[in-house]
């Protein structure tokens, strides 16, 4: 008896896991209409470092073994980790975006700490960046105090010829839908970095409600950052299980948009993979394990978008 319920339950699993598989894979083969692209239109992958447990040199192999063209970091401002990390780039053939940030709570403290970054990361004699990726403002600051960080970017991405990107982020300026709208519409060379993941933990919705608002903003968008929120929260476990089968069609129908713009101009699109690791990664209660392989994630979230819009 024993037995047969051990045979019975262990088939089970094989037999639902095959059909609940299905529906994702379904969607990356099927859903996106292919746009002729005009010529210019260039897609580069992003590998993050966030949760690699290794040396820079490892990292840039592991990345560049698996079809990364490039990888995101933090900009740092030690001269030592300068060159370890610009050497493992160079060895590996990889390009290189950068993230760029204030973290105090003062503004004006804050902007200090920006420009600073900022200015190192344009002027750096190793290799001009792909990209900045700012983490931008703070939630709390007011508009005047967040809108010095995009005139300066705008300043610089025009002296530099190093385009600069502000993040759609909780806790930063470009918090939710509706507030980064009042910035677009008010900040004509604004540029985003979307990560629309947040928006869906911000607003605990899918976006429905404010289509006219994500339509308008998408224009705005050269980068993405690919990771897949809910209404509860900015990453789901694995976006390969059945239960998130919504949330995939509407981050893929986002991201969809922004990719036909970028075709129809003939310009260059980045995209990072970024699922992270706990407390990002849910984690199993006590042990804290994770419930999923986030290298893996990130990979399958390469190659999904690389076969759907290269």
């Amino acid at each position: 008896m024993n037995q047969t319920r051990r045979t019975f339950l262990q088939n089970t699993a094989v037999v639902t896991a095959a059909s609940l598989l299905a529906p994702i894979q379904n969607i990356s083969a099927n859903e996106f209409k292919n746009i002729t692209a005009k010529a210019g239109y260039e897609l580069l992958f992003m590998q993050t470092d966030w949760g690699f447990d290794g040396t820079r040199d490892e990292f840039c192999a592991a990345a560049k073994k698996e079809g990364y063209e490039g990888i995101e970091v933090w900009w740092t401002d030690k001269p030592e980790d300068q060159k370890e990390l610009f050497d493992a780039v160079k060895k590996h053939k990889l390009q290189i975006g950068f993230l760029c940030a204030g973290n105090q709570s003062n503004a004006d403290e804050h902007f200090a700490l920006f420009k600073k970054n900022l200015d190192a990361i344009c002027a750096n004699a190793y290799q001009k960046p792909v990209y900045v990726n700012c983490h931008s403002g703070r939630d709390y600051f007011t508009y005047e105090q967040n809108k010095q960080l995009i005139d300066y970017t705008t300043a610089k991405t025009k002296s530099s010829g190093i385009p600069i990107y502000h993040e759609t982020h909780r806790s930063r300026m470009m918090f939710a839908a509706h507030v980064t709208r009042n910035f677009a519409e008010k900040n004509a060379d604004l540029r985003l970095t979307l990560d629309i993941s947040h928006w869906c933990a911000v607003h605990e919705s899918l976006l429905g409600d404010q289509k006219e608002t994500i339509d308008y903003l998408l224009k705005r968008v050269d980068h993405i950052h690919s990771r897949i929120g809910h209404p509860e929260g900015p990453q789901v476990n694995d976006p390969r299980a059945p239960e998130w089968e919504n949330a995939v069609k509407a981050h893929l129908a986002w991201w969809d948009k922004v990719i036909a713009y970028k075709k129809e101009k003939g310009e260059r699109m980045t995209i990072l993979t970024e699922f992270g690791p706990p407390d990002y990664m849910p984690t199993l209660p006590y042990t804290r394990q994770p419930v999923a392989d986030q290298w893996a994630i990130n990979v399958y979230m390469m190659n999904l978008l690389r076969k759907r819009y290269q």
